[in-house]
């Protein structure tokens, strides 16, 4: 078998370097015959001072950070450049300028090798990181997505057949914890905060009102404005309210949201009769979710997957995972594709 535009020999055994830069966070891992031996993430502490992420800071930053990210992974692993088989980095969807510093990036190295490009879609790749542990599900099985910018249901059909059952209409979940977390006069990041908070709270004290959507999608907004004016009304009565009841305010917080990703996520498992169930994303790494899954899961005899932390947030682990399913399918891209921001699913 040979590769439709390089002429080279796809081999056996192949040694995959995954580079990820859509957003705040430059990384870079290497998979060797489907197996991810490392995974090195260079955080941006810069945005925390602006409550969120800079798309031109972030830019600098990856490009500051991608040469040394990647040097870190190859000489540690004792691999050199001439090993690799293939580049897979994230072509979308993300911030356009971030996107742009890895592509390139990966352009030139596979281009300088003479190696295949695997151009990974960022969201699918989060669902693929389950195939980098043990235990792996087996196909088909339902997974639910949810980051900062995408809440998704998926019935995951193959690596490369993934449909949606149901989205966010408007803000994801992972945008309504950390718009909470700001309401509640928590940094950025807030929604690890909140996680952590709580623990100690009690998520039966207060009540907030949820957005009622038809069939599998979602609604966060409606949650957002809720939040923000059972807040303004109890602070105008006493100034300390938010600092006094932080705790309970958390935890209602986690728990409404929580309720509201379980309920359609049931509702999904039973439409299509699967009970091999996933989480990815950012967001499953709250460790609500993680136990509000498990306990659903005991009583309605699922089987869980759930990815370990350091590749539930974004990473390259899961795009050097994506890159060697795809390179087993010869699903190569061009030095000719372009980033794509808003990448269709």
């Amino acid at each position: 078998m040979r590769y439709r535009y390089l002429g080279l020999q796809k081999k056996a055994v192949a040694v995959i370097l995954g580079i990820e830069s859509s957003c705040d966070e430059t990384s870079a891992s290497l998979c060797i015959n489907g197996k991810v031996i490392n995974n090195e993430i260079a955080s941006q502490a810069i945005h925390e001072q602006y409550g969120g992420v800079v798309p031109e800071l972030a830019s600098r930053e990856h490009q500051r950070n991608i040469v040394p990210v990647v040097d870190h992974v190859l000489t540690h692993a004792n691999i050199n450049v001439k090993d690799l088989d293939g580049i897979a980095y994230t072509r979308g969807p993300g911030l356009l300028g971030a996107l742009l510093i890895g592509s390139s990036f990966a352009k030139s190295m596979a281009a300088s090798l003479n190696i295949p490009l695997i151009p990974i879609h960022h969201m699918k790749a989060h669902v693929l990181a389950h195939f980098i542990d043990d235990p792996k599900p087996s196909y088909p099985f339902i997974c639910l997505t949810v980051s900062g910018g995408h809440t998704q249901i998926l019935r995951v059909n193959s690596a490369n057949e993934m449909i949606i059952l149901g989205q966010t209409q408007d803000d994801a979940v992972g945008e309504a914890f950390d718009k909470a977390a700001k309401l509640l006069g928590l940094p950025y990041p807030g929604g690890p905060l909140i996680d952590k908070l709580a623990k100690e709270g009690n998520p039966d004290r207060f009540q907030f009102t949820e957005s009622e959507m038809p069939a599998l999608d979602y609604s966060f907004s409606g949650i957002k404005t809720s939040i923000l004016y059972f807040l303004r009304k109890e602070v105008r009565s006493n100034e300390r309210f938010i600092e006094e009841n932080i705790n309970d305010l958390a935890a209602s917080i986690q728990h409404t949201l929580i309720a509201m990703l379980m309920q359609k996520l049931e509702k999904a498992a039973d439409q299509e009769g699967i009970n091999q169930i996933a989480i990815a994303g950012g967001v499953s790494a709250n460790s609500g979710l993680r136990n509000r899954l498990k306990e659903v899961a005991e009583e309605r005899k699922w089987r869980v997957y759930i990815p370990d932390f350091q590749y539930c947030t974004d990473n390259a682990g899961m795009i050097a995972i994506s890159g060697h399913l795809l390179y087993e399918k010869e699903a190569f891209g061009a030095l000719n594709d372009s980033p794509l921001p808003r990448m269709p699913f």
